[in-house]
């Protein structure tokens, strides 16, 4: 993405999403998210199983409803009640690809109505041979045989499932795009086919991704700046590789600390980290969303903000896990043996 032509496409503000009627029965799954995304990047959102990260990408497609906030889609809100004909348009340039490539897919259906149903949807093809061209189209942008129309999503790898699903995305010429994890399903040997060709189509029709993972190493090799979301916060937000090489919240080192290293000797000497919420100390000094370097944001109190400015003047080219920190638990490998032993808070 050229840096010197930022151009908002979508903004997120102090977004809050909960689930219950009930007043007791209230779950926040969001809580206060700010984020915005510029036309061409690609801006992951990464966090465990039940951050909220994909309770965000429903509500940006509107399956989900929201309590608080705004989302902003080319300058006008469209959480809330909005008109029939922005719907309609926001059906058109927001697509979602899913993260489970069958589950997705109506397994009655052949291929043809399933990339067709949004078409069928809005009535947006002029005749017959119109919608049958542009299914044509869109099975040859991503790699699929204009005659694999008329099978079933059965009859298809996984993989081969998946790129039905980003044809189904594709076929309605959006702006906008929503992975939620969509190779987190897929075999490994297939993963980088799919991420190879989620960037060759942004580049060909100029699309604009929120990719949605909780696979580091994955979200590295695609996105250009990046958001953790713990608890349905966003606790650290930065370029990528600049969180990757100075991660400051506790949370984002613990993340990291988990991905798998490709040297088998390295990773049996490897020291992860559980990150335990205790260690903050928020009674009195609540955390506020700070940009600690330019482009660099964490969610922290005035002592934190303190130690991490510290850290970043003393780094160079990266900065070590957990250094004086109180946050982490330790899995250190043990010296007779390959197991992992649980070490103390310290």
């Amino acid at each position: 993405m050229d840096k010197r032509k930022k151009e908002s496409l979508l903004e997120v503000k102090n977004l809050r999403i909960e689930f219950g009627k009930k007043k007791k029965d209230k779950f926040v799954a969001v809580d206060d998210v700010s984020f915005h995304i510029y036309k061409g990047e690609t801006f992951g959102l990464v966090g465990e199983s039940g951050s909220g990260k994909t309770t965000i990408g429903r509500a940006i497609t509107r399956i989900v409803e929201t309590a608080g906030g705004e989302i902003i889609f080319k300058g006008q809100k469209i959480n809330g009640k909005i008109s029939k004909e922005l719907d309609k348009e926001l059906t058109r340039k927001i697509q979602m690809i899913f993260q489970d490539p069958m589950a997705s897919l109506n397994e009655r259906a052949k291929v043809d109505y399933i990339v067709s149903e949004g078409l069928y949807n809005l009535k947006n093809y002029k005749d017959e041979e119109d919608r049958k061209r542009k299914v044509e189209k869109a099975l040859l942008d991503v790699g699929l045989l204009p005659e694999f129309a008329s099978r079933f999503p059965h009859e298809f790898s996984g993989g081969q499932r998946q790129r039905i699903g980003v044809a189904r995305a594709l076929i309605m010429e959006p702006e906008f795009i929503i992975a939620d994890e969509p190779i987190s399903a897929l075999d490994v040997s297939i993963r980088a086919q799919v991420l190879n060709l989620l960037s060759e189509l942004q580049g060909e029709k100029d699309l604009t991704y929120l990719f949605i993972a909780h696979d580091l190493s994955v979200v590295r090799f695609i996105t250009d700046r990046l958001a953790v979301i713990h608890k349905g916060k966003i606790v650290e937000m930065a370029e990528t590789e600049k969180l990757f090489m100075h991660p400051l919240h506790p949370y984002t080192q613990a993340l990291l600390s988990a991905i798998p290293l490709p040297n088998p000797i390295r990773e049996k000497e490897k020291v992860l980290e559980v990150y335990d919420p205790s260690c903050h100390n928020y009674e009195g000094n609540p955390p506020r969303w700070v940009e600690i370097e330019s482009g660099h944001y964490i969610l922290a109190n005035d002592e934190e903000i303190e130690e991490y400015r510290k850290k970043l003047n003393k780094a160079n080219g990266g900065i070590n896990y957990g250094e004086n920190s109180n946050c982490y638990r330790y899995y250190r490998p043990l010296e007779t043996g390959n197991r992992l032993s649980y070490g103390s808070c310290r």
